[in-house]
């Protein structure tokens, strides 16, 4: 498991906040090298906590702003084929395997309520599917983030060997 302390998260945040910042930029905002974010990065990377940079896109402003969960309940025996089909179906953002009474969780995004319930019906027929449940989204008022989670595992680790005041 990897460990991350307090530079971490700052340089994690400042790239959440735009990735496109340079490593000289983040370094002097910093008051570290251009090494140590270098080697920093490299070492998140590695060690498997950064998995990359992606931009963020309003699904809204091109077309997709219906957004809704489905819980999907299966026939287990059949979940890899399931989850292959799933994963062929573009408004299809992300499946998650759940523990409870539904199987799969699946995110999905699409232009109206109408398509939804098209697509509702293209994932039911999917061999092995045996029911779905549709919860939409209204607002997100929490949108998806990780850096006060990343602050709280960071706190009381300090800056690591390159011990600035931070600014």
């Amino acid at each position: 498991m990897a460990t991350i302390d307090q530079l971490d998260v700052e340089i994690l945040s400042r790239l959440t906040d735009n990735a496109r910042l340079g490593i000289a930029e983040l370094a002097s905002d910093l008051g570290v090298s251009r090494t140590t974010v270098n080697l920093r990065l490299k070492r998140l990377e590695d060690d498997g906590v950064l998995l990359g940079f992606r931009p963020v896109i309003d699904l809204a402003q091109i077309g997709a702003g219906v957004r809704a969960s489905l819980s999907i309940e299966i026939d287990q025996r059949r979940m890899p084929q399931i989850v292959q089909q799933l994963a062929g179906i573009p408004e299809v953002l992300e499946v998650s395997i759940r523990a409870g009474r539904e199987d799969l969780l699946a995110h999905v995004a699409i232009g109206s309520l109408e398509e939804l319930q098209v697509l509702t019906s293209r994932i039911v027929e999917i061999a092995g599917v045996r029911r779905t449940t549709s919860m939409f989204t209204v607002s997100t008022p929490v949108a998806h983030r990780v850096l006060p989670l990343l602050g709280k595992l960071a706190a009381g680790r300090g800056w690591g060997r390159s011990t600035p005041t931070p600014r």
